[in-house]
C-alpha cells in the first residue's frame, strides 16, 4: 500500500511539475526537479510513467530530440487539486490587485486559475458568493499607472533565465544616455515595483548589483557566457538597505513634522515605521509625528504629495528642500493670470 501511495504522490508531483505549452520539461530536467522533492526515480521509469499518464491528461511530448519533452496542452484546465470558496475569493481578489501591478502577459499565465475560481464562485448560486467577484475591487494606494508593456519573449526568457541560473545577451535602452546597448546580464532577482518590473542582475564581468526595466529589454539570448552567482545576495535585504527608495544616506534619520488631523489617522492606522509617536492635537488642530525612518528621496517625495497638509521640522535638509521646492512652484504660478 506504501508503494502505492508513493507512486501516487510521485505521478502528481509530477503533474505538478509540467508546463504548459509552448513551455515544456525535459525528462532529464523532471528527474532531478523530482529528486529535490525526495522522489528517486530512474530516466526510463519516468518516461514511462509520462507515457502511462498522457493516456488520462492532454500531455504532449516532443520526440525530435533526446532528452524528450513535454508539456500540457494549452488550453488544459486543471482542477488540481480543488477549490474551496476562501482560495476562491482570494484568487479573485489577487486577481484585481495583481492587474496594476503585473505586466499583462504575466497576469494571464495565472488566467486558467482565476476563470476556474470565478466559475466556482459563480456555481455557488444559494449562499451569496457568486456575486462576490463583481463587489470586490483592490485599489492601489496613490495614482496607479497602467503596468509598463513587456515583450512577451523577454518576460518568458528572463524567467526562464532566473530560474535556471543562466546568463543572457541583452539590447537594452539606456534611459540616461536614450541610446541602445548591448549586455551580458547574470540574473539575480525579480522586482515588480508599482506599474514596472525591474531585474536584478550584475553586468558583464562586474559584481555590484543594477537595475533593468523589463520593458526596456529590446532583444534577449541565452549566451554560452557561464553564469557568475552572487551566493550573498538576498532580494530582501537589497529592498531593505534602500535599494530601491533612492537613499540619501545610510544612516536613519527622525522625522519631526506638523501634520493635519486627517493624516494623523491615517498614519495611527497605517505607521510610517515602527520607531513612531503622534502627539496630541495643539492649539491649531495640528499633531506632531516624530519617526525614526530612512534618509531616502522616496519618503522626501511622499511628504511632498501631501502639500500644506506637512510642515516639515526636522531633518533641517529636508525642511529646506521642501521650502525650496514651495518657493519654485509659488515662481511658476505666480504669472498664471488668475486674480
Amino acid at each position: 500500500m506504501g508503494t502505492q501511495r508513493d507512486t501516487l504522490f510521485r505521478y502528481l508531483t509530477m503533474l505538478q511539475l509540467i508546463p504548459r505549452a509552448p513551455q515544456f520539461k525535459a525528462t532529464t530536467t523532471l528527474q532531478a526537479l523530482l529528486e529535490e522533492r525526495g522522489f528517486s526515480v530512474e530516466l526510463r521509469s519516468i518516461q514511462r510513467d509520462l507515457e502511462k499518464m498522457s493516456l488520462h491528461f492532454p500531455l504532449q511530448c516532443d520526440k525530435r530530440e533526446r532528452p524528450y519533452r513535454w508539456s500540457f496542452d494549452t488550453n488544459f484546465k486543471s482542477g488540481l487539486p480543488a477549490l474551496d470558496t476562501a482560495t476562491a475569493l482570494t484568487l479573485v481578489l489577487a486577481e484585481e490587485y495583481l492587474q496594476s501591478l503585473l505586466p499583462r502577459m504575466a497576469v494571464d499565465r495565472l488566467g486558467p486559475q482565476f476563470d476556474s475560481a470565478r466559475r466556482f464562485l459563480d456555481g455557488l448560486q444559494q449562499n451569496g458568493y457568486a456575486d462576490w467577484a463583481r463587489r470586490v475591487r483592490a485599489i492601489p494606494d496613490g495614482k496607479a499607472l497602467l503596468p509598463a508593456p513587456i515583450r512577451a519573449e523577454v518576460w518568458q526568457g528572463i524567467s526562464d533565465a532566473l530560474l535556471n541560473r543562466q546568463a543572457v545577451d541583452v539590447c537594452y535602452l539606456s534611459r540616461q544616455k536614450g541610446d541602445i546597448r548591448q549586455y551580458t546580464l547574470h540574473p539575480q532577482g525579480l522586482v515588480a515595483r508599482h506599474s514596472v518590473s525591474y531585474l536584478l542582475a550584475t553586468v558583464n564581468d562586474y559584481d555590484d548589483i543594477r537595475q533593468f526595466a523589463l520593458h526596456r529589454i529590446q532583444t534577449l539570448a541565452i549566451t554560452d557566457i557561464a553564469f557568475r552567482p552572487q551566493p550573498d545576495f538576498c532580494v530582501d535585504a537589497y529592498i531593505r538597505e534602500g535599494g530601491f527608495d533612492y537613499p540619501l544616506n545610510k544612516e536613519s534619520v527622525q522625522l519631526v513634522a506638523r501634520i493635519s488631523p486627517d493624516l494623523a489617522w491615517r498614519l495611527s492606522e497605517t505607521p510610517l515605521s515602527e520607531q513612531q509617536q503622534l502627539s496630541a492635537p495643539g492649539e491649531d488642530g495640528r499633531i506632531t509625528l516624530t519617526a525614526t525612518i530612512h534618509n531616502d528621496q522616496q519618503t522626501l517625495w511622499w511628504l511632498t504629495g501631501f502639500g500644506a497638509r506637512v510642515e516639515v521640522i526636522e531633518p533641517l535638509s529636508w525642511r529646506r528642500a521642501l521650502a525650496e521646492q514651495a518657493r519654485q512652484l509659488h515662481d511658476m504660478y505666480r504669472d498664471s493670470g488668475d486674480t
